[in-house]
Parts: structure tokens; C-alpha cells; sequence
């Protein structure tokens, strides 16, 4: 029943991309009309639509050019947001290391972009493992160095 279930679901998933070809076809075809009248042959390049009338048009250059601006306004903004992710994770982390990873994300803005790559390293670093880390490398060494003079001592 399941596996029916499926199989229908994809044929009705076919049947409406292909309707919706099909109807694509069919609004593409009637463009070729304008208010009921067909278009001169002067519209038309070895039987091919001419593309120069559109690109004469000042509304369609208009709107080709808010279109491009808006894509390099929103890439513009993706890049800052990658730019300040090391920012909104220290924030997210509660991290006292914030102030200096903004710092830093601002020199590798402006400067360097090495002090960016620094950001990012204190900002996803867990500076609470390396502490423990090096407390237990330290506490180690202190007790080696106590048992090593009283072995001394004897």
C-alpha cells in the first residue's frame, strides 16, 4: 500500500511538471500576438526574435539594474555575516574573549586578514578544556618534581 501510495505520489508530481511545461509553452507562444495583431518581420533576425528592442527599452534596463544591484547588496551582506561569524559566536557562547574578537575581526577587515583567521580561532576555541588541559599538564609536572626530590632525598 505504501510503495501504491509512492508510486502515485510520483505520478502525480510528473503530471504537474509537465502541465506546468506544457502551460509554460502554450503563455510563451501567445507572446508572439501583441493586442491580437501579429508582430512585424522587422521584430524578427533570420526567423529568430530580436533581443535589440528589449534591450533599448529603458523600463527593462531599469529593472535589470535594480536586479543587479540588489544581488550585490545581498552578496555584500552574506559576506559580512560570514565576516562576523566569529562575532556571533563568541556572543552566542557568552564568552569574555568578545571585545577582542570584534577587534580583531575589524583588523582582519582592515588590515590583515590573518587577525580574522585569529578571531575565528579564539572564538570556536573551548578555552575551558585547554585550561583544564594545561592545569592537569601543570599539576602533573609538580607532583613529578616532588616525588623525583624526595626519591633524591632518600
Amino acid at each position: 500500500m505504501k510503495r501504491l501510495f509512492c508510486v502515485l505520489k510520483w505520478l502525480m508530481k510528473a503530471i504537474g511538471v509537465l502541465g506546468a511545461a506544457a502551460a509554460t509553452s502554450l503563455f510563451f507562444s501567445t507572446l508572439s500576438n501583441i493586442h491580437g495583431e501579429s508582430m512585424p518581420d522587422s521584430e524578427f533576425v533570420d526567423g529568430n526574435p530580436s533581443i535589440i528592442n528589449l534591450l533599448n527599452s529603458e523600463i527593462f534596463m531599469g529593472l535589470i539594474f535594480v536586479v543587479t544591484l540588489s544581488i550585490f547588496a545581498y552578496v555584500a551582506y552574506l559576506l559580512w555575516q560570514l565576516h562576523e561569524v566569529a562575532v556571533h559566536e563568541s556572543e552566542h557562547r557568552n564568552s569574555a574573549h568578545t571585545t577582542i574578537v570584534f577587534a580583531l575581526s575589524l583588523c582582519g577587515l582592515f588590515i590583515s586578514k590573518t587577525w580574522w583567521v585569529v578571531a575565528i580561532v579564539i572564538a570556536f576555541t573551548r578555552w575551558d578544556i585547554i585550561g583544564n588541559s594545561l592545569s592537569g599538564v601543570i599539576r602533573r609536572g609538580v607532583e613529578q618534581g616532588k616525588e623525583s626530590s624526595a626519591q633524591e632525598s632518600k
